[in-house]
């Protein structure tokens, strides 16, 4: 069973001018250290990739997927392997709340980055494992809104909310002082597995966490391609959909950016639910 007592985390209705996104920074830093998947089993649901749907081309992590893998699994350990820059934090929270209702443990294994959403999201394992030369990664609320003078005040007003409640998730789970986990998101802190489990945002460092590194020379060179030009158009200034737009303009937008090679690895528990319904199709 679950060993901790997690706290629902607030959820707010997504502004209509409101448009997520991963810090230019680290989307940066995530494209340039790719780990492809290792070995996985049923009960592993990986996240190596951005936070949030991308329309696009029909990647992200959302709390969609997530809600199907938990299903799959069923009242059964989870592991969830992270790497991701973040994203969407209406999804990382919604996430959160899955992965803390979920009825048995849940072991979180950040293998490269668990930045902005990603953090969130780790926030709900029972414990949480930092693989050697990893990453936590937390700011304050991150996105781009449109809009005139009044928008912009009322968006002030609507981020204020959402670092309160990010803080919130940071403090259950930590145990540190609200003041100081504030001055680490002013501060856009970023955090290696010592630190981070010094600071409560994790349990232990694994040096015997498998991050995959060893895969990430063969990896495919379309997603390696697509991370790094976004990233570097993200540094330029351009928003998520601009970048979008542009890499299907070029050509590259149908390279896939999660480095799960293994549907049934990125989607934990897809196989035996396949296998189950063929099992009943026979029956």
């Amino acid at each position: 069973m679950s060993l901790r007592q997690l706290p629902e985390a607030k959820t707010f209705q997504r502004p209509q001018n409101f448009q997520w996104d991963a810090p230019s920074d680290v989307l940066a830093k995530w494209a340039e250290t790719p780990l492809a998947a290792g070995d996985t089993d049923d009960n592993t649901i990986t996240m190596f990739e951005v936070i949030g749907e991308d329309w696009w081309t029909g990647g992200g992590v959302t709390a969609k997927r997530i809600a199907a893998a938990l299903r799959s699994i069923g009242d059964k350990d989870v592991t969830v392997k992270i790497n991701s820059p973040g994203g969407d934090m209406f999804e990382g929270i919604a996430i959160y709340n899955l992965l803390r209702a979920h009825k048995a443990k849940v072991t979180v294994e950040v293998l490269g980055w668990a930045a902005s959403a990603a953090s969130i999201i780790a926030m709900a394992g029972d414990e949480i494992r930092m693989g050697l030369g990893t990453f936590m990664m937390v700011h304050n609320a991150w996105g781009v809104v449109i809009g005139n003078r009044h928008d912009m005040r009322e968006a002030a007003d609507l981020f204020d909310g959402f670092d309160s409640a990010i803080v919130d998730i940071y403090e259950a789970r930590t145990g540190m002082k609200r003041a100081d986990i504030e001055k680490l998101m002013d501060a856009e802190t970023f955090m290696g597995p010592s630190e981070t489990v010094k600071n409560g945002f994790a349990d232990v460092v694994d040096d015997g966490l498998d991050t995959g590194s060893g895969e990430a020379k063969n990896m495919d060179r379309g997603l390696m391609a697509r991370r790094q030009t976004e990233a570097a158009l993200a540094r330029a200034g351009f928003t998520r959909d601009k970048r979008s737009e542009l890499l299907m303009e070029m050509g590259v937008s149908a390279a896939q950016r999660d480095a799960s090679r293994n549907p049934a690895a990125r989607d934990a528990g897809l196989e035996a639910a396949a296998r189950q319904f063929i099992n009943i199709l026979k029956s």
